[in-house]
């Protein structure tokens, strides 16, 4: 068996999990900064401002608050995700299908702190990714199955700063760490032993910059741009019980941009949008740091885009009802993986806002999330395997809001 293809097959699923900017979208993104935009498909995100979760997609929109706030919550992610009409040789028979989503619960905390009429600052603690596959043990084909259990945090740190009153700008530092847990093995290819243990996890620094303007009080336009830098992970790294030694695994991070609208066009409704960008193209390669450099694989994926839309009813003092809906391409191009599923996925998004008193308010949103069937061939290992995969989810999320 060649050690270098399985290695690098087996860690794909941990390296594009911590890959991840924002927390379920294409290129295994799972959006799940606040219940707020969970609820409008995250439609206008970058400006709406509504609670202090605006820090995590633009710091210039921190200018737009006038009074401290605080925002806490946690998303619940539910995915539902399918491994279907496998051909493998070790089961001529065929195998039974594969279900191997799981359930994640993604907290999040933010606060901005007005300086004075000119700077803004903030912190947000919160999670860009967090997901569970498993297969089941008997899965005949587990040197491409097995398990992925990957987590990230994110802590931000930000500041903006008012130019006047139609212009603002921000930006701030991404602490990034990562974790993964991966087990890959085959029972009849290698009794008794597994094939691949990975548990690692590392640190990376990145940056964002972002700019507001405002045409007027009801209609605004919101620009961000995060660098995403590349994460060395560090640790545990088997190959067959053998150790690897001398080198750590370089996982280039992709860059993102965005850019939103917002329209209130009366007292009783608004309008929103995004626009995002996502260099999924960064992740053209595994390669080791050691001496010398190894390119493992090269895994060429392509950009990824999403477009939302999203409209806001201000039912009273008391109740806010949102929608909206989302399309995000897939990062994958012409190789896939069983063990990283991925398609052009929809949003269809709903929630609300209860004002509990004129300074608190408590957020409710869900979403669900369909993909496609995606036709899969995998040959890196010894033995090929052809699967059709299919990705779906339900994202819950709750959130209270406090301004002082």
């Amino acid at each position: 068996m060649n050690k270098k293809r399985l290695f690098t097959k087996s860690i794909l699923a941990l390296t594009v999990a911590m890959a991840s900017q924002q927390a379920a979208a294409a290129g295994f993104q799972l959006n799940s900064q606040s219940a707020t935009g969970l609820g409008r498909a995250f439609a206008g995100d970058a400006v709406i401002a509504d609670n202090a979760s605006v820090l995590s997609r633009n710091a210039a929109a921190m200018a737009l608050f006038d009074a401290p706030a605080l925002s806490l919550g946690v998303n619940v992610i539910d995915t539902d995700i399918k491994v279907k009409d496998v051909k493998y040789p070790l089961a001529p028979t065929g195998t039974s299908d594969q279900q191997i989503g799981s359930t994640s619960y993604v907290p999040n905390i933010y606060y901005i702190h007005p300086i004075n009429d000119k700077f803004t600052v903030g912190a947000g603690l919160y999670s860009n990714f967090g997901t569970k596959t498993e297969f089941s043990s008997d899965f005949p084909a587990n040197e491409y199955g097995g398990l992925t259990d990957v987590k990230s945090i994110n802590f931000a740190l930000s500041v903006a700063y008012r130019i006047n009153e139609q212009f603002s700008v921000g930006g701030g530092l991404d602490v990034i760490y990562g974790s993964g847990k991966l087990e890959r093995e085959n029972q009849k290819l290698a009794p008794g032993v597994k094939l691949v243990e990975v548990d690692a996890d590392g640190y990376a620094l990145g940056w964002n910059i972002g700019g507001v303007y405002e045409l007027n009080e009801d209609n605004r336009f919101g620009l961000s741009y995060r660098y995403s830098p590349d994460l060395e992970a560090d640790g545990t790294i088997k190959l067959k019980g053998q150790q690897l030694d001398g080198h750590k695994l370089n996982m280039p991070l992709p860059d993102m941009a965005e850019f939103s609208g917002f329209h209130k066009l009366n007292d009783q409704f608004a309008v929103h949008y995004s626009v995002q960008w996502i260099k999924w193209s960064e992740f053209d390669k595994l390669a080791t740091t050691g001496s010398p450099s190894q390119t493992l694989k090269e895994y060429k994926w392509q950009d990824g885009w999403h477009y939302s839309l999203g409209g806001t009813y201000y039912l009273n003092n008391d109740w806010e009802l949102r929608a909206g809906y989302m399309y995000d391409t897939s990062a994958q191009d012409t190789k896939t993986s069983i063990s990283v599923p991925d398609s052009d996925r929809q949003w269809l998004s709903g929630g609300f806002t209860y004002h509990i008193d004129s300074k608190s308010n408590i957020d409710f949103g869900v979403t669900y999330l369909m993909g496609k069937d995606v036709s899969v061939v995998e040959n890196d290992a010894v033995l090929p395997i052809n699967a059709t995969t299919r990705a779906n989810a339900w994202l819950y999320g709750i959130q209270y809001s406090r301004s002082f």
